[in-house]
């Protein structure tokens, strides 16, 4: 049997040694090894999809069934192996991931600055962030984690805006502290576990930790996790990454990326210090009010509409949160599964239309050569495409019915309302605000009369629309036949809420 896991992790690795080894490859061709690799990795991960997670190792509490599981000794003395599979959230996770680099890398094909550096880091990128999702030793879900840092610091460094030193820096600082509290966890979990193991199925099954050992690990990866998702006060460094980062880096960055520290949430938080996290889900939940809320407005204080989108990111992932911590201390299984299946298609859901948006903002200022929404008005007139796929992707970020953020905001605050009404309440004015910004800004941008500076402006071409078009048609899948996502996700989230 094919090993599809590794093929799906290794596969834009392998592209990125292609471009490394091959010393003078054209422009183009660069650019077609990268979409080549990142399409064969799509094929990759959409057989793990049609190949099933098969059986595996029945769980225990809070545990979860992985299937197509490969396994093979790396360092025996610490009990550290190569061990990967998939269960249903990273399933999602992983389809996410392969489309998104994909329709990322298409979008990038315009760049003629080292492309062949360009794209080989992308690839670089997409491996480690796929290994994140599918490791299950705690050792290579560490060693893929640091490497996603350090590929992302050299595209926004190497490939940004005008002040791309100072946020590559700033992103690399705040998420690489953010990381040493992990690597603690990892170890206080990796001691507390008999026998001593780094298999994380075996302490999903068997919680290692009890009470004041357990409550400082759960602290640990929550601090580690809330400055990758971004919580406030947490979530500084994202709106200058965000700014500066070339266009497909944010997409990546916001699609990807924010998801590491939310998977990590409940693969560690949730699943292996369930109880510290139950104790804790009130502090937790006040924390992704909050910030829902301030991602709102301070989205609404924006007139630059990538740093718009890019604190909208705040808000959506405060939702994720609320529906993993309420999930960790509601009592009720069918609640505590309606909300964790509402966070994880969150995740896929924010993955899709905040991608779409980002690129949208991009290829809107290659045009205009700026993103401040004051300069523009009446676009729509001279730019129809590009302004009605950004009404689309606007409309399903602020929660439209029909389109990907609907669903999975409903379950969320479905799951949540039964024992937190008032976060719940609360909460939902985070949509109300969403829905004003994204009307403020369809307004300026793209209705009223248009300016004669922008007479001359071209609508997309045809790179830009396989780049968006794949993204606008499963926003509007998933939020019209959400099953086919939730078929998979439900089966591990009621494993988990069980």
């Amino acid at each position: 049997m094919l090993p599809l896991v590794t093929i799906t992790i290794f596969l834009p690795l392998l592209g990125a040694i292609i471009l490394v080894a091959v010393p003078r490859l054209s422009v183009g061709a660069a650019h077609l090894v990268g979409i080549a690799a990142a399409g064969l990795t799509l094929l990759a991960a959409l057989g793990i999809w049609l190949g099933g997670n098969g059986p595996g190792p029945a769980p225990g509490r809070g545990g979860a069934t992985f299937g197509q599981v490969e396994e093979v000794n790396w360092i025996p003395s610490l009990g550290a192996a190569y061990r990967v599979g998939v269960d249903g959230m990273s399933l999602a996770l992983t389809l996410l991931t392969a489309v998104l680099f994909l329709v990322s890398l298409i979008f990038s094909s315009k760049i003629t600055d080292r492309p062949r550096s360009y794209v080989a880091l992308f690839l670089l990128l997409e491996t480690s962030c796929l290994g994140v999702f599918l490791a299950l030793d705690m050792v290579l879900f560490y060693v893929f984690w640091e490497v996603t840092l350090v590929a992302m610091y050299f595209i926004i460094a190497g490939w940004g805006h005008q002040d791309r030193q100072r946020a590559a820096l700033t992103f690399f600082i705040y998420t690489l502290l953010g990381s040493l509290p992990l690597l603690l966890a990892i170890l206080a979990l990796y001691l507390g576990s008999q026998p001593r193991t780094f298999d994380m199925r075996l302490l999903i099954a068997a919680p290692p930790l009890t009470g004041l050992a357990a409550t400082l690990t759960f602290i640990l990866l929550l601090v580690s996790f809330a400055v990758k998702i971004p919580l406030f006060p947490l979530h500084t460094w994202l709106p200058i990454a965000h700014t500066e980062a070339p266009t497909a880096g944010s997409v990546v960055l916001a699609g990807v990326l924010l998801k590491l520290g939310t998977y990590g949430l409940i693969r560690f938080s949730l699943q292996m210090t369930p109880d510290a996290f139950r104790e804790a889900a009130p502090y937790v939940i006040v924390l992704a009010v909050f910030s829902a809320l301030y991602g709102a407005f301070a989205a609404l204080a924006q007139t630059d509409l990538k740093r718009m989108v890019a604190y909208t990111s705040v808000n959506h992932m405060g939702y994720v949160v609320l529906g993993v911590a309420a999930a960790a201390t509601t009592a009720d299984a069918t609640a505590r599964t309606l909300a964790l299946d509402g966070a994880v298609l969150q995740m896929v859901s924010h993955g899709l239309v905040t991608g779409a948006l980002f690129l949208l903002v991009g290829m809107l200022q290659d045009r205009a050569q700026t993103r401040q929404m004051n300069e523009f008005g009446g676009l729509l007139q001279r730019v129809p495409l590009l302004g009605w796929f950004f009404v689309l992707a606007a409309f399903a970020s602020l929660g439209l019915p029909g389109l990907a953020h609907f669903p999975a905001e409903f379950q969320i605050f479905l799951g949540t309302f039964q024992n937190w009404a008032w976060a719940a309440a609360i909460t939902v004015l985070g949509i109300v605000v969403t829905a004003g910004l994204y009307l403020r800004a369809i307004q300026a941008t793209f209705l009223g009369e248009l300016s004669t500076r922008w007479q001359t402006l071209p609508d997309l071409g045809r790179r830009e629309l396989w780049a968006i078009v794949p993204l606008l048609a499963l926003i509007g899948l998933v939020g019209i036949l959400p099953s086919w996502l939730l078929d998979f996700i439900h089966r591990t989230m009621e494993q988990i809420g069980s």
